[in-house]
């Protein structure tokens, strides 16, 4: 058997990934600081991300987590702003409890739908028309929202305390929350490659003593750090993917180790990045620390580490989570 993606998955990660790497710059995303990610959502409507998994007559692709997974690492990779992780979780949840119509506006951009987990804060929620609201496998829609903003690290994770009449939807919560959790691990490895890639291309263009800093071995070192952590990670989120994808009962656990190692190799590379530029590692002028907020921000945005490590512990020893 080959563990490996297929030609066509490949090709549409790359055209995806160039289109986002386009749209979402630098520049865009301090905007999205001050305006929020609205003037970059309708670019993913348009390369039909937000519709990845809704059948074709509600505007959708009908693929699945082995083809999103690909597509969410890219959008980390270019730390793109707004509730695409909840967007990609949620939709399926809609399909399966018959709010076709909501599923199909939010899959081709007409409508923003972002999450509130256990009564905590949601992403964007001043411009969402609708807050699906996770209490474990519990999952209820509010459709008029009162909102209280929040602070956040990340000025492009604009943060709402979500309160507000709420109706029961026929959902799987647990299946959310899982998406939810691989979505959000894959962001974090394509952030780790993206805060890698800078340090490598600054070890490249800065000298001294005569000399790129790329050359000396305590900078080769950092650099080789942080690769070997991703490398260790990316299979264990793709792998979680599949078990989404194939309904595996063990879902839940291979869920929690891929945030656990992706949160980890994320962590990694943005404190050698942070070695490897030294002084101007820490100015807000300088991008990276565009990538190094969106990182501490997400990595716990869907369960703490101690949360995930018992979760993937009570598998292991076949005891309840909350035991």
């Amino acid at each position: 058997m080959r563990f490996e993606f297929t030609a066509d998955q490949a090709e549409m990660r790359d055209a995806v990934a160039s289109a986002m790497k386009d749209a979402c710059t630098g520049e865009a995303l301090r905007a999205a600081w001050a305006d929020g990610p609205k003037a970059l959502w309708s670019v993913l409507a348009e390369l039909g991300v937000l519709g990845m998994e809704a059948p074709g007559d509600l505007g959708g692709l009908a693929l699945g987590p082995l083809e999103w997974v690909l597509l969410l690492e890219e959008s980390g990779r270019v730390g793109y702003p707004g509730p695409l992780v909840e967007t990609i979780a949620a939709v399926p949840a809609l399909v399966q409890a018959g709010e076709r119509e909501l599923a199909r506006r939010v899959s081709v951009g007409e409508t923003i739908l972002t999450v509130s987990l256990n009564g905590g804060l949601a992403l964007d929620a001043d411009l969402a028309q609708a807050v699906l609201r996770l209490d474990g496998p519990r999952v209820t829609l509010i459709e008029s929202p009162i909102l209280t903003p929040r602070a956040s690290m990340d000025g492009a994770r604009r943060l709402f305390g979500v309160d507000g009449e709420a109706r029961a939807l026929d959902a799987d919560g647990d299946a959310v929350l899982d998406r939810a959790i691989v979505a959000a691990a894959a962001q974090l490895l394509g952030l780790a490659r993206r805060v890698l890639d800078m340090s490598v291309s600054y070890a490249k263009e800065r000298r001294q003593f005569g000399k790129a800093i790329g050359s000396f071995q305590a900078v080769q070192h950092h650099l080789a750090d942080a690769l070997l952590s991703i490398r260790f990670a990316a299979p264990l989120v793709y792998r979680a993917a599949f078990s989404i994808a194939d309904g595996e009962p063990s879902r839940g656990a291979h869920a929690s180790v891929a945030m656990l190692r992706a949160a980890q190799a994320a962590d990694v590379a943005c404190r050698k990045s942070l070695q490897v530029h030294g002084a101007i590692g820490y100015t807000t002028e300088f991008d990276l620390h565009l990538y190094m907020k969106r990182v501490w921000s997400l990595s716990r945005a869907w369960g703490m580490p101690a949360w995930h490590r018992d979760r993937a512990a009570a598998h292991l020893l076949g005891v309840s989570a909350d035991a």
